[in-house]
């Protein structure tokens, strides 16, 4: 008798076992089409990507208070051909006169506004959005984003 129930009790251990296989299996079947979230778009929508200003102090061992200021993210990828909308929200530093490079956009962001800049690129590459006011070490940055065109 007692080797009877050891049987029926291995044989419901490989079928327990078995369904968790087939149910993680199908999780995994059902899971393969997703897309990521941020490509979920047809090709009439405009995305809209959200950048800060933002700003690193320390005071050094000798109390000399330094600085640096930056974009946040650093770097957004986006589509060639693709339309985006930036929406740069001014949360620390007064203002920051922006370009990006090898274009013809130019614009500036002030503390406690938010700028808007419509994008689209017709060549793949990496522009630079360059503050200004921060363009190197010596004052306070540099303060460069990154657009990478793909």
């Amino acid at each position: 008798m007692t080797f009877l129930v050891f049987k029926k009790g291995t044989l419901l251990f490989f079928l327990a076992v078995g369904v968790v296989l087939a149910s993680i299996s199908a999780w995994f079947m059902l899971k393969a089409g997703d897309t990521t979230v941020f490509n979920q778009q047809t090709k009439k929508e405009i995305r809209e990507i959200h950048m800060v200003t933002g700003e690193f102090k320390t005071t050094l061992k000798n109390g000399k208070e330094i600085e640096s200021y930056r974009w946040d993210p650093g770097t957004v990828i986006i589509e060639k051909g693709e339309k985006v909308k930036l929406f740069i929200s001014g949360i620390n530093g007064e203002k920051h006169p922006f370009y990006i490079e090898g274009t013809n956009i130019k614009g500036t962001v002030n503390k406690g506004e938010e700028t808007i800049v419509p994008l689209q690129f017709d060549k793949e590459g990496t522009y630079r959005l360059i503050c200004e006011v921060h363009s190197d070490r010596s004052h306070d940055g540099p303060m460069i984003a990154y657009i990478v065109v793909d």
